[in-house]
C-alpha cells in the first residue's frame, strides 16, 4: 500500500493522526522535539517535522475514507495525481528522528553550490548541494530525495565531493 500525503488545517496534525488512527487508519505525523521558551520557564514540546502534513498508508479506493476528520483538508498532488511517498522514505524518516541526534551540527569551510556527500547518520551516503550555511547549521538540497534538510553537524561528517574537470 502507498503512503499519501494529508494536507490539514495549521496545527491540527497531531488531532487529525489521532482521529485517523481510532478510525483504523495507519498514520505516521513525524514529530520532533524542540526547546521552547516563555517567561517563566523553558520546556520540551513535540512539534510536527512537516507542519499541516501527515502520511497514511492505505489502499487507493480507501481515500475518501479521512475525510470528515477533524483537521483534514485534503491531499497532496503532484502533476495532478496524489502524492506518494515511498515506503524507504518514511523509514528514512523515522530512522533520523528516532536514532540521531541533531542538536549541534558545524560545517566548515562549505559555501552556497558546494557539493557534498553525508557519509554519517541517518542520511549516510547521500549527496547533495549546499544552499547556505548559517552557524552550526547547514541547508542542502538532496536531489535523490527531492528536499531540502537543515543539518546540525555535530553527530554527522560530510565531505566534499570535487567537481570534475572540463576540458574545452
Amino acid at each position: 500500500m502507498p503512503w499519501f500525503v494529508l494536507y490539514t488545517k495549521s496545527r491540527s496534525e497531531k488531532l487529525a493522526a489521532e482521529k485517523l488512527r481510532q478510525k483504523g487508519i495507519e498514520v505516521y505525523c513525524p514529530l520532533r522535539k524542540v526547546k521552547r521558551k516563555w517567561s517563566d520557564r523553558i520546556k520540551m514540546v513535540e512539534e510536527p517535522l512537516f507542519r499541516s502534513y501527515c502520511f497514511v498508508n492505505l489502499e487507493e479506493h480507501l481515500r475518501s475514507t479521512v475525510f470528515g476528520v477533524p483537521g483534514v483538508v485534503g491531499y497532496l498532488h503532484w502533476l495532478k495525481k496524489p502524492a506518494i511517498v515511498k515506503q524507504r522514505e518514511i523509514d528514512l524518516i523515522k530512522t533520523m528522528l528516532n536514532d540521531f541526534d541533531h542538536d549541534s551540527l558545524e560545517i566548515i569551510d562549505f559555501s552556497a553550490s558546494d557539493r557534498l556527500r553525508i557519509t554519517s547518520g541517518a542520511f549516510m551516503d547521500q549527496e547533495g548541494e549546499v544552499l547556505a550555511t548559517q552557524g552550526k547549521k547547514i541547508f542542502v538540497r538532496l536531489e535523490s530525495l527531492n528536499i531540502c534538510v537543515s543539518v546540525d553537524m555535530s553527530k554527522n561528517k560530510v565531505e566534499k565531493v570535487k567537481k570534475p574537470k572540463r576540458y574545452y
